[in-house]
């Protein structure tokens, strides 16, 4: 694997096939600054095609996994003057978090999300990308925007698709705080510890999980999943024939299949650190 990126507001770690990615601005509840922002989308850029990384887990350092944007990057922008025919900063500063955030969501990686504590605006979106969520006992979620005379305007999008419209309106037009229960009832997470010990079972279970599964493989549906909806159901299934075709003729269904007649784990579900 390439050295990745020397990173101020992440903490990055390999374990074996799984990245972990820690929020690191524990003071301000792991707040989304620019920085972290475009240290986000760098990792992700860069892992993109190493083969050798198949989970990403995203974390929060100091019990909050994400508490928003950051303020001060907001005041920073209300500073600057805007002269006629140039960008607003404000417009730069909210599209560049949803580029990255749409990058984490088309990632090839499974992405795994552990949250804690705070998770509102922005990191309720990041929630709402993961392949697998898990919630711990303390996570609280919202959409506070409205109530702070702004609009949820990059992460809407990626709410309605996780949970509909319906409970995205209710969630986004009353700017309500939800906690882990009811965010696992709504699919927002797909499960809710009781304990800090049961999160970190349930991470490993997942984690486990990923390694059983074919990468290659793994990457394809992930990518097939992503396309409905977005184009005709008859000519996308189609496509998905071809793939399923070169799939089972390809090095990952070859051993796939013999893993399975000769009863013993495929390749890729070997420890490998």
């Amino acid at each position: 694997m390439e050295q990745l990126a020397q990173c101020e507001t992440l903490i990055v770690e390999k374990q074996g096939p799984t990245l972990h990615l820690t929020l690191d601005r524990a003071d301000v509840r792991n707040a989304m600054s620019l920085q972290m922002v475009a240290e986000l989308s760098t990792v992700f850029s860069q892992i993109e095609q190493d083969d050798s990384i198949r989970a990403v887990v995203v974390r929060g350092a100091g019990g909050h996994f994400c508490a928003g944007g950051d303020i001060k990057d907001m005041a920073g922008a209300r500073g600057q003057k805007v002269e006629e025919g140039e960008v607003d900063p404000f417009y730069k500063l909210n599209r560049a978090f949803g580029q990255m955030i749409e990058q984490v969501n088309q990632s090839s990686k499974v992405v795994i999300a552990v949250t804690e504590g705070a998770v509102m605006g922005g990191g309720f979106g990041l929630a709402c990308v993961s392949d697998v969520a898990i919630a711990g006992p303390t996570a609280k979620f919202g959409m506070p925007e409205t109530s702070l005379g702004v609009i949820p305007a990059q992460i809407a999008p990626f709410v309605v698709e996780r949970i509909g419209l319906t409970q995205a309106r209710r969630l986004s037009l009353l700017g309500l705080r939800i906690d882990a229960q009811e965010a696992c009832s709504l699919g927002i997470v797909h499960q809710a510890a009781g304990s800090d010990e049961e999160l970190e079972t349930m991470l490993n279970q997942a984690l486990e999980r990923v390694r059983h599964c074919a990468p290659h493989a793994t990457a394809e549906t992930k990518a097939l999943l992503h396309r409905v909806g977005h184009e005709d159901m008859s000519s996308l299934l189609d496509s998905a024939a071809e793939k399923f075709a070169n799939a089972i003729r390809g090095e990952e269904g070859a051993e796939g299949t013999m893993a399975f007649m000769q009863k013993r784990p495929p390749k890729w579900a070997e420890t490998k650190d």
